[in-house]
């Protein structure tokens, strides 16, 4: 499609990321992107659903609204019914859920990294190109024992690759964008990062034992309630804890040896890009910061900064978030505090040739914004955030990477960045649970065994409002409740990926997606990997999408994506 001068593209679905996510750009006769739409495709009802139950039940069905982020919703739902009727959880089980929560993070990187993002930077076919003994010199010019890096690992790997492609069996490696200009890395550098694609599948999997601990199972745990948590028994048992903290220490093990190294060579690679800021956004930063040690040091800290003022950090506070829907597909246009929303459902249909109403309404997905002004949340806003507040957790890792890499902190401010940014936390975020084992170690060794805080639901108000902020692998996660008669009334959940991928608001400013898409150089219009590259930056999350059937168990409807340029 074009316009005047101006050629529309169109990328429906986005692939790699959770949920259905639409991108449409407009770019210029030399291909550069001069306008972005970001829209979520489907409707997520959690919210209404959630109106008159009761309010601790409410934890179990908000966890619903993603199959893969349920402990941070399910927890983030639990603390805004606590935060409204004034219930502190014990220590324990503070630091029970911060054990979840934590390998939760280290799990999502891993994962986001390897399996939904690396592809837009490894050319599979290149890796089949390479020599196995420069490969085994690559891995070890960034880590003196690279992870699973030698010749003979290398050569049964290429073995493998080669016979997939013989057979015509890419499989989950099929329709990518082989042979594009946009790729960098060398054909050894390729074979590198896709032997740690494969090892990762296995450290992913043994995490979710390690989530599964403590939740019960994953997804869609079931070890918190209102006050604290049923993980009493797995508390108290040496072996749990021993096997949770092996597979920390494995991990650990991997993260060094693996996913660092890889990450400094993609820096290495990418340098020029990511020096010229491609993929940045706007330069406003959000984070709320929270998981407090026994110490009183915090992993994350809180903070707001605005168009890459460094010099500048403002503390973060909930009551200025308001979410508007003028450009989403709602009736009310707002902006409205949290706890005031709507949820109704107002859909202005596609144009007639398919493509979006851009002039109006285009998404589901609502615009949060701070003091009027659209957030980039996530890890790279954690990692800037906590190096200028002089964390000290946070500021001595950030600093150790960019003095590898020769990284400066604006340059966390980009697609290349964002990753970086990931690949640092992960590393920090693992260190940090073996930290809150010996707190969660040393209250047990002087007999405090408290997992939940007494209370009689019948003697609670009546009315009551509270929230639930939690970072979260994507970024800021808040819940917010309102009840009344004991039931909840009104239910909102603000998401990491409601503020990234924020559709524009009434003033036309655009959201954190689709503000990085502009100004990217595409090198082949039919193929845009640099769009792609781009948004998994982000590490999308547009799950949440409701299952609708009738009280008999029929099917109400049925709805079909048309694809165009989909990778």
């Amino acid at each position: 499609m074009s316009n005047g001068r101006l050629k529309k593209i169109v990328i429906d679905p986005i692939t790699r990321i959770e949920g259905h996510l639409r991108i449409e750009i407009e770019i210029d006769e030399e291909n550069v992107v001069r306008e972005a739409w970001a829209s979520g495709q489907l409707f997520r009802g959690i919210e209404v659903i959630l109106k008159g139950r009761d309010p601790r039940d409410v934890g179990l069905i908000a966890q619903r609204i993603c199959g893969v982020c349920t402990n941070v919703h399910y927890r983030a739902s639990i603390a805004a019914v606590e935060d409204a009727y004034g219930i502190v959880p014990p220590p324990n089980a503070e630091i029970i859920r911060n054990l979840v929560t934590l390998s939760l993070f280290v799990q999502d990187h891993i994962i986001h990294f390897y399996h939904l993002h690396s592809l837009d930077y490894v050319d599979i076919v290149s890796a089949l190109e390479a020599d196995v003994a420069k490969a085994e010199e690559v891995a070890k010019r960034y880590h003196s024992y690279p992870y699973r890096s030698s010749v003979g690992h290398f050569s049964s790997l290429k073995e493998k690759l080669a016979s997939f492609v013989k057979a015509g069996r890419l499989g989950l490696f099929a329709n990518g964008y082989w042979g594009h200009d946009a790729y960098r890395l060398t054909p050894e550098e390729n074979l590198v990062l896709i032997n740690h694609y494969f090892e990762a599948l296995r450290v992913q999997r043994v995490l979710s034992k390690a989530v599964a601990i403590f939740a019960g199972k994953t997804p869609h745990p079931q070890n918190l309630v209102v006050g604290g948590v049923t993980s009493v028994a797995d508390m108290l048992n040496p072996q749990r804890l021993n096997d949770y903290m092996f597979i920390m220490k494995d991990t650990r093990d991997f993260i060094e040896r693996a996913y660092i190294p890889d990450m400094q060579l993609l820096v290495e690679a990418y340098n020029q890009e990511m020096k010229e800021g491609v993929g940045r956004g706007s330069g406003n930063f959000m984070a709320a910061g929270g998981y407090r040690l026994a110490s009183g040091t915090v992993l994350f800290e809180n903070g707001v900064i605005y168009r890459h003022d460094f010099e500048h950090i403002e503390s973060f506070d909930d009551d200025h978030i308001t979410e508007e829907a003028s450009r989403s597909w709602y009736e009310e246009n707002g902006p409205t505090s949290p706890y005031d929303e709507s949820t109704v459902p107002f859909y202005t249909d596609l144009n007639d040739d398919g493509s979006l109403k851009t002039e109006g309404k285009y998404s589901w997905v609502k615009a949060p914004r701070y003091k009027n002004e659209p957030m980039e949340v996530g890890p790279a806003a954690r990692m800037i955030i906590g190096y200028l507040k002089d964390s000290t957790i946070i500021k001595p890792a950030v600093e150790a990477f960019m003095e590898e890499t020769g990284m400066e902190l604006i340059d966390f401010s980009s697609t290349i960045g964002r990753n970086a940014a990931r690949a640092v936390e992960a590393k920090i975020c693992c260190e940090t649970i073996f930290d809150f084992c010996s707190d969660l170690i040393e209250n047990i060794k002087y007999y405090d065994e408290e997992t939940w805080t007494k209370y009689e639901f019948e003697t609670l108000p009546k009315s009551a409002q509270g929230r639930g902020i939690h970072e979260v692998p994507r970024g800021v996660l808040a819940h917010f409740v309102k009840i009344e008669e004991s039931r909840v009334c009104n239910y909102q959940a603000v998401v990491p990926t409601t503020w990234n991928a924020s559709p524009k608001d009434a003033k036309g400013i655009r959201g954190p997606y689709e503000e990085s898409l502009i100004g990217i150089h595409l090198a082949d219009p039919t193929k845009p990997l640099e769009v792609l590259r781009v948004v998994h930056s982000f590490d999308p999350c547009l799950a949440c999408a409701v299952h609708i059937v009738d009280t008999k168990g029929r099917k109400v409807s049925e709805y079909r994506v048309a694809t165009a340029c989909s990778l």
